[in-house]
This record gives structure tokens, C-alpha cells and sequence, in this order.
């Protein structure tokens, strides 16, 4: 069982990336959090964690590591509930609340819902930033760094941008070679909401950041919208990727500058936090997590 503890311990730090943050969410000091994670790593002969004064992160051996250990924390899980909750039925109403240009979790949510009958599932597809105590939300899925003690949060996967324009506007006004082209284009813009500043595109050369300027043409907080005016040559706008997979496949729109966009971030699932999750949340959480490890962001 204390095998199993360490397991657990190093599945959340890796969720979270952070000591500071496990430990909070398992009841547990930093401390304690890191000399588990060491007598895993000797246990299992390998270093599973970088370790740095404001950064933690996977090792190579970790990230093999780290599927044996959700399979291994999954079948025990799995046995427990069998064996404790027999007969009990996951049933009722779900509220998730999802960016405007997360469809590819579509497909899962649509087998969660094969395997899950008696739920009903209310999604809302928003690019607002909503409260997701307040207003009732079971589950989120957002992006970015979270600062509110009340959620509880698991990393699912990782995502990039694409900078796009359609080919009718790259025509009209060339084709970018440089980030530094782009201050003579019309660019489209979002404001983030909980800002309110506008949202710096992920430039960058030579794994170096770089912090343009750009010209603002427009400025609009839905991805699809932003999207529609670029495929109708309005200007060039940076969105994530798996928003426009199918537009540049079929041509509607050029991905340009692509080994000038680093990578934009994590997402993530936030769900209240509690004494424990209901039945209800935990296995859609855990149907989310386990679905999107194979998901393609």
C-alpha cells in the first residue's frame, strides 16, 4: 500500500507540476511530498522529476513512467468501486463548460456518453471567463495557470497556435517571412477576459520569446469568429491549432511563420474542490483524463 501511496503522490505532481500544489490537493506538506517522490525514484531505480527552485518537470523516464502508474492507480481504483459500489449507477445531469474551439473533445464526450447512458450532459461552448462554483459547473476544460483555491485542477494535454491567413489576403499583401513582417498586416486580435489586456501572440526565434508590438485591425473574443474573418481575407490571426486543423487541410486557410510559434501552454480540467468529488464527477474526470492522453491537441 505505501508503493501505491508513492504512485498516487507522483501521478499528482505530475498533474500539477508543482510540490506546493499536490501537497495541497492530497493533504500533505511539500516536505512530505518530495521525500515520497524520492524513495519512489530509489525504489525504482530511476530520477522521475527535474527538480529546480521554481520549476518541476518530467524526466524522460518519468513520462514512461508516468502511464504504467495511472494504469496501475486506474485498476485499483477500478477494483475498489466494483467491489464498494456495486449496483450504484453514474445518472443524472452534467454541466461542463468548454472554449469555443475545443471540439476535438467532442468524440469524447460522445463515448462517455455510450458508456454512461443515464447521464444527461449540458456543455457550453464559451470563450468567457466563467465562475465555475458560482454557476453550477461539474467540470471545465480551460488553458493556462490557475490561482483559485476553490478548484481542483488535472493537466490533460498540451497545445499549440498557428498563425493563419487565407490565401486570398497573403496574395494581396505577401507572405510573412519574419515575426517582424507582421507589423505591416492586419492583425486580428482577442482580449483576454480576465485581464482585459489584449493577448500577446507566442513569437518567437531561436527559442528566444519575442514581445512585438503588432498592429490591431480588429479585436474579437471568439476564436470561430476570428477564424470566419480570416478565411474571408479580412487579415491574419493567431488562433490554437486543433481550432483550424480541418481549414488548412483543405486549403481555406494557410498556416504561416510556423517555426516562429512556441508552444502556448497546458490544458486543463477544473472541477470544485471538496472533501471529495462526487461519483459523478470523479468518473468524468477521470473518462476525460484517461480519453485525452490519446487525443491529438
Amino acid at each position: 500500500m505505501e508503493n501505491l501511496g508513492g504512485l498516487k503522490i507522483f501521478v499528482r505532481v505530475a498533474d500539477t507540476l508543482s510540490f506546493v500544489e499536490a501537497g495541497r490537493q492530497l493533504g500533505l506538506s511539500a516536505s512530505a511530498i518530495g521525500k515520497a517522490v524520492s524513495r519512489l525514484e530509489q525504489r525504482m531505480g530511476a530520477r522521475l522529476l527535474h527538480r529546480t527552485t521554481h520549476s518541476v518537470s518530467l524526466t524522460t523516464e518519468g513520462t514512461l513512467f508516468l502511464d504504467r502508474a495511472r494504469r496501475i492507480l486506474s485498476e485499483m481504483e477500478l477494483a475498489a468501486q466494483e467491489l464498494s459500489e456495486a449496483g450504484h449507477k453514474v445518472r443524472g445531469p452534467m454541466k461542463v463548460s468548454l472554449p469555443t474551439w475545443a471540439m476535438s473533445f467532442m468524440p469524447i464526450f460522445r463515448r462517455f456518453m455510450q458508456v454512461y447512458p443515464e447521464v444527461r450532459l449540458e456543455l457550453e461552448l464559451t470563450d468567457r471567463l466563467v465562475d465555475i462554483v458560482g454557476e453550477g459547473y461539474d467540470l471545465a476544460i480551460r488553458t493556462g495557470e490557475v490561482r483559485d483555491s476553490s478548484l481542483m485542477t488535472r493537466i490533460v494535454g498540451r497545445f499549440r497556435h498557428t498563425i493563419i491567413a487565407a490565401p486570398s489576403y497573403l496574395a494581396a499583401h505577401g507572405i510573412p517571412a519574419s515575426p517582424e513582417d507582421l507589423l505591416n498586416h492586419r492583425c486580428l486580435h482577442r482580449r483576454h477576459p480576465g485581464s482585459g489586456l489584449i493577448d500577446a501572440w507566442p513569437l518567437a526565434r531561436d527559442g528566444v520569446n519575442l514581445d512585438l508590438d503588432l498592429p490591431v485591425a480588429l479585436i474579437a473574443n471568439s476564436v470561430e469568429a476570428r477564424i470566419e474573418l480570416a478565411e474571408q481575407g479580412a487579415g491574419v490571426t493567431c488562433v490554437p491549432s486543433i481550432a483550424v486543423s480541418r481549414h488548412i487541410e483543405n486549403g481555406r486557410l494557410l498556416s504561416i511563420l510556423e517555426g516562429n510559434v512556441r508552444d502556448a501552454g497546458v490544458l486543463r480540467l477544473l472541477w470544485p474542490a471538496g472533501a471529495a468529488p462526487s461519483r459523478n464527477v470523479g468518473v468524468l474526470v477521470d473518462f476525460v483524463a484517461q480519453a485525452s492522453v490519446s487525443q491529438k491537441f
